[in-house]
């Protein structure tokens, strides 16, 4: 079988998907090098499917009003005691991480869970990197954790890992604020 024969077989079984790339020999040879324009960026990312993505403006952060304002408030290893011990209401805390992409994914479900909560649960996020005295305490092995507060202790089995999203957030603080109300 001849190469010929042999790449227009497999042209026809694995059709080029990426745009064409210049190689180091064709640029010695005399071939200038040019990154390819956005515009054929733009459509080959359409031709395989690819879709952009969004930045969202919102980075881990003080978000919101303040502690009790109903938005997330970032706290650190200092305001731990004061905010989340020492509260007279639940604290649902939040460890997360710039890097954490599930972190990320749940944020906006965090907000909605602030606003909705704002009366009956303080909601304070933690920098993993920057409180390791709280991550050693606590024993956060994943992200994001959320772990619920009460009276100065953690409400048993309240501890959750990873990515949550809105409606099994509801379902699983709901379950939370009616035991503790009841006991």
């Amino acid at each position: 079988m001849d190469g010929a024969a042999l790449l227009s077989n497999a042209a026809v079984l694995f059709p080029p998907s990426l745009p064409p790339v210049r190689s180091a020999a064709a640029v010695s040879a005399g071939g200038s090098f040019a990154p390819p324009s956005r515009s054929s960026f733009r459509a080959w990312r359409g031709r395989a499917g690819l879709v952009p993505v969004r930045k969202s403006a919102r980075r881990c952060g003080a978000v919101g009003g303040g502690v009790g304002g109903g938005g997330i408030t970032e706290i650190d290893e200092s305001q731990f005691p004061e905010t989340v011990l020492k509260s007279d209401r639940p604290v649902l805390v939040e460890f997360v991480a710039n890097w954490c992409g599930p972190c990320r994914l749940i944020s906006p479900a965090m907000e909605w869970l602030a606003q909705e909560y704002k009366e009956r649960l303080i909601v304070v996020k933690i920098d993993h990197d920057a409180n390791p005295k709280l991550i050693e305490e606590y024993k956060v092995y994943g992200l994001p954790t959320l772990i619920l507060f009460k009276n100065g202790k953690e409400v048993p089995e309240s501890r959750r890992e990873g990515a949550i999203t809105k409606v099994k957030l509801k379902e699983y603080l709901d379950s939370f604020l009616d035991s503790i109300s009841v006991a």
